[in-house]
């Protein structure tokens, strides 16, 4: 039980999505039929880290808290293009929403 507490903490703290700091938002883009909306920011993590952007996910036609859906270390840059309805691409990483996201720790997506 000890091991399994504590591979959740470090879980926590090193790889959940939601813990990242937002930073300067840089780029927004709403869905063609504006069921939802990505908002891009800088983030900076210290003096030691480079900057990272981090794109978070909003509903917009339901009562839902945003997410983390895109997360890339050494990128100060956005560039946020919806394919269709359900289709983004954000910096060359095409995500279907609302199940997908991108994280460079794990360098693929995830659902």
């Amino acid at each position: 039980m000890f091991t399994s507490v504590l591979g959740y903490g470090v879980y926590r703290l090193s790889y959940d999505l939601d813990r990242l700091p937002k930073g300067t938002l840089i780029a927004e883009e709403t869905s063609p039929n504006k069921t939802y909306a990505v908002k891009a920011y800088t983030s900076d993590a210290g003096a030691t880290t480079s900057y990272s952007v981090i794109a978070e996910l909003s509903f917009n036609k339901a009562s839902k808290p945003s997410e983390i859906i895109y997360f890339q270390y050494k990128e100060s840059a956005a560039s946020i293009r919806w394919q269709d309805d359900s289709t983004v691409i954000i910096n060359n990483v095409e995500l279907h929403m609302p199940n997908e996201k991108y994280d460079y720790r794990h360098n693929k997506k995830k659902r």
